[in-house]
């Protein structure tokens, strides 16, 4: 008797709980309308708003054996000054694997426009469909490099550069305000690199973290005032810091209408922090807590050999034929 007793009291608990739909709607912000809909025991509509990161425990508390479905958010502007990425990228094995891996970095960015440009004289498809389901804000252009050092058969290539300059260019075209920052898909981002660097005035700079014989490549700083450059590389560069270590306002960036970064291979962030002139290391913006912390690593990505031939004879029509596309 008992036993039946509790089996009928869980039967009508458990249909309670499923008499309770929950919809979950974006508002254009990172909050959440969680809306009771229809309640056998209840008519009225329950209205609470939580943000993205308390939404699951709220839900997991009201209702423990149920799963609630979070669309991602618009972002949330607030008032937050714009950031623009520019990330110069090239086919390879390991591409779609290290643009994965930043994009899902950037999705926890607010108030961020992501510039993909690639090496080539066509996009990418897979890159475009990535791109796509993101759901960020991005422009994927593309910036072959010239001829000229394509062929070039002795000694480095200035990799990156065209793709910098188009990324620069469409920042010219499209950008009032806010901060542009080169950020290479073989580096992995701390988030409070993005929340520092957005309120950069004229050009920023932090360490960079696994670079060069030295480990680190960062501005010295010595009683809270900027002393110089500590770097592998010094080569008499006027700015001897690697590309991922600045940050510069787009306010800044317009007011120079002829900066540019040069084909240089070496001296391509020097190069183009020199064409900010007026601008002199004394006026850098110094942050990572007075250059005390690694917010970015120079990272990279094991390279990989092009994968084997496929077998068509033997693998026509089978699902191997779409992942070597992938592959490279």
């Amino acid at each position: 008797m008992y036993l039946i007793i509790f089996v009928s009291a869980s039967v009508i608990l458990y249909q309670y709980h499923l008499s309770n739909a929950w919809l979950i709607s974006q508002t254009g912000t990172q909050d959440f309308r969680v809306l009771n809909v229809k309640s056998k025991e209840k008519r009225n509509n329950i209205t609470s708003i939580f943000n993205a990161s308390s939404i699951s425990n709220a839900s997991s508390s009201l209702y423990p054996n149920t799963s609630v479905l979070c669309l991602q958010p618009q972002t949330n502007e607030n008032g937050l000054p714009p950031l623009y990425i520019i990330t110069p990228t090239y086919r390879r094995p390991e591409q779609l694997a290290e643009l994965t891996r930043l994009s899902h970095t950037l999705m926890l960015v607010k108030n961020v426009y992501w510039i993909v440009v690639e090496d080539a004289t066509k996009k990418t498809v897979l890159v475009t469909d990535l791109l796509k389901k993101t759901r960020l804000k991005y422009e994927h252009l593309i910036a072959p490099m010239p001829e000229q050092y394509k062929k070039k058969k002795k000694g480095p290539k200035p990799r990156g550069v065209s793709n910098r300059n188009r990324g620069l260019q469409w920042i010219r075209e499209n950008a009032k305000s806010g901060v542009f920052y080169f950020a290479d898909d073989d580096n992995t981002y701390d988030l409070q690199l993005f929340d520092e660097i957005r309120y950069t005035k004229k050009v920023s700079m932090f360490p960079v973290g696994l670079i060069t014989k030295l480990g680190v490549s960062s501005p010295i700083v010595k009683n809270g005032v900027f002393s110089g450059f500590y770097d592998g590389w010094m080569a008499g560069r006027k700015f001897p810091v690697d590309m991922a270590g600045f940050a510069v306002s787009v306010k800044f960036l317009l007011n120079r209408p002829k900066a540019l970064m040069p084909f240089k291979p070496g001296f391509e962030e020097d190069g183009f922090l020199k064409s900010l002139e007026p601008f002199e290391p004394q006026d850098i913006e110094l942050l990572a807590s007075n250059c005390t912390k690694i917010l970015v690593w120079h990272t990279q990505t094991k390279k990989n050999e092009p994968s084997q031939p496929l077998d068509f004879a033997k693998y026509n029509n089978t699902n191997l034929v779409m992942l070597k596309q992938i592959l490279v």
